[in-house]
């Protein structure tokens, strides 16, 4: 089978030291396409509402490469100070006069990005040659879905469309996103429905809302199959980082639909009741949109110094470490599609306190959960959980790659390589 992989996004993160949620999913895709010998994988770009090639050649370096970097093979010395004063804060026998936070992310640049940057991204496409035939396009980052120019030319020349929706929130919660986010969205998951051949998504909880959303919008509804995201290798039992003081672990990136805010709230009203005695905070992931709340919190609040730290561009196998040895993971989230770390930490046994949100109650039923609004309630939680953690769930069956990527292949008619049991079901 000719598959026209989707790299736009995975291109676009070449800079980056470590990768969101969606970045992850980008990878996995990369390498089992790769990987598999009765698929000719053809790496395709998004130029000027288009597609074109990108030379196979030097993406299968590229992907090697990212996974090396993002693994933590290859860190730069500042991620690499970062992470040591990170340790070092925890792991002090006193609680530290300040806490360990990344620099804020820096206005958005008014110049177009410099020559070296494009050209790490763009160099290797041929802007100018024909896509060459295919079976079907693969798409699983969103990226380029929000015109439909592309999709209608595939569709006209006979190549099956499978699009992964990762989830609708800035459609059902734009409040929670970049201004113009909602707009582009819809745009993205209404080009889908009207030209995929096939959707997977990674929830039934957003299988349901894409139906929704469809149907509200008297949209059609291709054939959707839900396939629960794999893991990867560095989140299972292992190392944890020995704290002198108990410590609790958010990750992910630092955005409004997080409740982070709250969150933080909640901890300084623990300081005020423990004092000296107030576990520390870990928030791990980069800063987002909507984050002005959090990082007043962060960076004025007097009863936070030294208790709360950030953390991001941290590798897979530090990560790890550090939610192995915290009291509980945090995930209070307003709102989610799949929420990965939520699964890692329970993939690695961890105890996990979870917002009370459809999707949790879906991929981490085990989890101590309680309503994101209840401040009252994680308060109680959490200060309980500083001395006694919560329990680790009990036979946790955790997703897989594989399991994913059986479900995509019967929906796309690749062979099966071997017979694996997967989670997922068409809706």
């Amino acid at each position: 089978m000719r598959i026209l992989y989707d790299a736009s996004r995975l291109m676009s993160r070449a800079d980056r030291s470590a990768p969101t949620g969606v970045d992850r999913v980008c990878l996995a895709y990369a390498e089992w396409l790769l990987s598999r010998s009765d698929v000719t994988t053809i790496p395709v770009r998004g130029r000027k509402n288009r597609l074109v090639t990108v030379d196979g050649d030097w993406f299968r370096r590229f992907v090697v490469d990212l996974r090396a970097r993002w693994n933590g093979a290859v860190s730069s010395p500042d991620d690499l100070a970062h992470e040591a004063r990170l340790l070092q804060a925890l792991t002090a026998p006193d609680r530290p006069a300040a806490s360990v936070i990344g620099a804020p992310p820096a206005p958005a640049p008014e110049k177009p990005a410099d020559k070296t940057r494009v050209l790490k991204q763009f160099f290797r496409s041929n802007h100018a040659q024909r896509l060459p035939g295919a079976d079907l396009y693969l798409s699983v980052g969103h990226t380029t879905l929000h015109e439909s120019t592309a999709l209608q030319e595939l569709e006209a020349a006979g190549v099956e469309r499978v699009i992964l929706i990762h989830d609708l929130i800035p459609i059902t919660h734009p409040e929670f996103c970049r201004p113009g986010d909602g707009d582009k969205h819809y745009a993205r998951v209404a080009n889908t429905l009207r030209y995929a051949s096939r959707v997977i998504v990674n929830s039934a909880y957003t299988g349901d809302e894409l139906r929704a959303f469809a149907s509200r919008e008297g949209l059609p509804q291709p054939p959707i199959h839900v396939a629960h995201l794999g893991l990867e290798p560095a989140f299972v039992a292992g190392e944890a980082i020995q704290a002198s003081r108990p410590y609790f672990v958010h990750v992910g990136t630092i955005e409004a639909r997080k409740n982070l805010a709250l969150l933080l709230t909640l901890w300084r009203r623990l300081e005020e009741r423990m004092g000296g005695q107030t576990p520390s905070l870990v928030l791990i992931g980069r800063y987002g949109w909507e984050n002005e709340a959090v990082l007043d919190h962060l960076q004025r609040t007097p009863n936070l110094r030294g208790v709360v730290h950030q953390a991001a561009n941290l590798s897979d196998v530090v990560l790890a470490r550090l939610m192995r040895g915290a009291q509980a993971v945090l995930a209070p989230s307003s709102v989610e599609g799949f929420d990965l770390p939520a699964v890692e930490a329970c993939a690695m046994g961890l105890p996990l306190i979870a917002s009370d949100i459809p999707p949790h109650r879906e991929l981490t039923p085990h989890a101590q959960m309680v309503d994101p609004l209840d401040g009252l309630g994680w308060l109680n939680v959490i200060q309980q959980a500083a001395s006694v953690p919560p329990p680790s769930p009990s036979r946790y069956s955790a997703p897989t790659w594989p399991g994913h990527f059986q479900i995509v292949a019967d929906a796309i008619g690749l062979k099966p390589v071997s017979p694996l049991a997967s989670r997922g079901k068409d809706l």
